[in-house]
Order: C-alpha cells, then structure tokens, then sequence
C-alpha cells in the first residue's frame, strides 16, 4: 500500500480524499495569479476538497526562444510568497536548476520536478534534501516501471515524501497517449500517484514553434484517472485559456472547474466506498 504524503495540513494518499494540483502554467501577472488563486480556494473549499496552489515562475523548457518564459525566479518567489501568505494555501512550483532550490524551498510546500529533468540526478538530490515533499513527473520518455530508479534517488537522501505523476507518453511526433495502466503500476512503487490532465493532452511542437493540445480530451481523461484509482489530480486552469502566455490550448477554463470536480467527487466514492 502506498505510504501517506503530508503536505502542510492535509494528507494525500491510500483511501483519503482526492487531493488536487491546481493552477495557471506560469506567472502572468501579480494580479492575476493571485486573483486565480483566490477563486480556486474558493471552489475547492466549497467541495471540501484539498487543494494546492501550483504556478511556474520559469518555464525553461518553452518549445521557442520568443515563448514568454515567466517573471522568473527573483519576482516569481515573491508573488508566491505573498499568495501563500494572503490565502493560506500550499504552494508548489517547478524547479530547473539546483542552485534555485535553496531559495524556493523557503516558500513552496512541494518541489516539483520537470518530466524533461526527471533523470537528472544532482538536480532530484538537491531537491529531496530539503526535506520538503518532491513531486516528480514522469517523462514521456520513460516507462512507469523505470519511475524505481528516480524514487530510489529520492530515498537515498532520506527522504520519503514522495509524489510520482503520470503527464502521458510519446506516441510516434508531436503526439501523446496516456496509459492509464501506469497509474497502477507506480503506486506499486510505494507512494501516491497524480494524474496530470492538462499537460497529458499536450501535442509537444505540433504547430512548430509552440506546443499544441486537445483540451476536449483533458475532461474525459481527467475522469479515467480517478476511476483508476489515482490519489490527486494535477490541473492546469486559467479564466481565459485563449489568452493564456503559456499552454493556452491544454489549460481548462476555470468556468468548467466546478462541474468537473462533481463528476470526479463522485467517481472517487465509487473507488473508495469507504472515504
């Protein structure tokens, strides 16, 4: 059975509740991001559901050099820092570099790993000896199975908090699938699995200097994953996708959020009838 993952002041794991990742793809603005972070903590509080605030302060792996990156670290930390404080919320963001994680692992409550950097093992040592919780997503290069090797360097540091993603994988260019099978065989490595609905959609460089997506299909795979079993879903949501600096064809609009959360709310007691 997959150990229980303490995030602040909930858990996430075994039979508890679903537990989700939520946010926009990267920092637009102060003002937005906190804006969308408040009407998330209203959303998922009005379901009773746990709920972590996830935004990017860098996104460094942007298919053009043109691709709006983010504030980057200096200012993107201090947006976080200031969302946090205001709202309460747990707060996670992605790291590319070691020498970041010293100075994000004052404010996030969970480091996330790329799915491009997940064998990258000074970067995942560095993270794990903070101690803090480490969500690591598995790249669209590896199988689930292969996720033993990554968790194992976590581990070596002492540190158990771990959380494994499934974000799809590379089905012949430009394509992703997801294999709702991997769900399964990574929480046999020990620990919760997520599922990420937006980023599994993605169509990586498929309109040649940004990646495309088909968020029809983030709604329906969204819905597989829990009747899988997952323990959390990750979500990329925005007020206004078309709009968006980044992922703007993956990203579900806020509006569809709270219909969604309802069909999976009771999708998950089907699963876990005891919860």
């Amino acid at each position: 059975m997959a150990k229980i993952i303490n995030i602040r002041n909930f858990s996430i794991g075994q039979r508890l509740p679903l537990a989700f990742i939520a946010g926009p793809c990267v920092i637009e603005t102060h003002e937005n991001c906190l804006k969308l972070a408040e009407r998330l903590k209203t959303i998922f509080q009005s379901k009773k559901m746990p709920f972590i605030f996830k935004a990017s302060y860098d996104k460094a792996n942007r298919t053009s050099v043109n691709s709006y990156r983010g504030p980057g670290i200096k200012e993107g930390i201090k947006i976080l820092a200031d969302i946090k404080k205001r709202l309460d919320l747990q707060i996670l963001s992605d790291v590319h570099r070691e020498e970041d994680i010293p100075i994000v692992s004052e404010t996030l409550d969970i480091i996330q790993i790329p799915a491009f950097l997940c064998r990258q093992t000074d970067l995942i040592l560095a993270a794990a000896k903070t101690g803090k919780p480490i969500n690591i997503k598995k790249g669209q290069f590896l199988a689930p199975w292969d996720m033993k090797a990554v968790v194992e360097k976590v581990r070596s540091t002492g540190n158990e908090q771990i959380l494994l993603t499934e974000r799809g994988a590379c089905f012949g260019y430009n394509n992703l699938v997801s294999d709702m099978r991997s769900l399964v065989i990574m929480r046999e490595l020990g620990y919760p699995v997520i599922y990420d609905a937006t980023h599994s959609v993605q169509l990586p460089g498929g309109q040649g200097t940004v990646s495309g997506g088909e968020r029809n299909m983030v709604i329906p795979l969204a819905r597989a994953a829990v009747a899988t079993g997952c323990d959390g879903l990750f979500l990329e949501v925005h007020e206004n996708p078309e709009k968006a600096l980044s992922d703007a064809s993956t990203m579900l609009p806020i509006k569809d959020l709270p219909d969604l959360l309802e069909q999976l709310l009771a999708l998950h007691r089907v699963v876990t009838p005891d919860t």
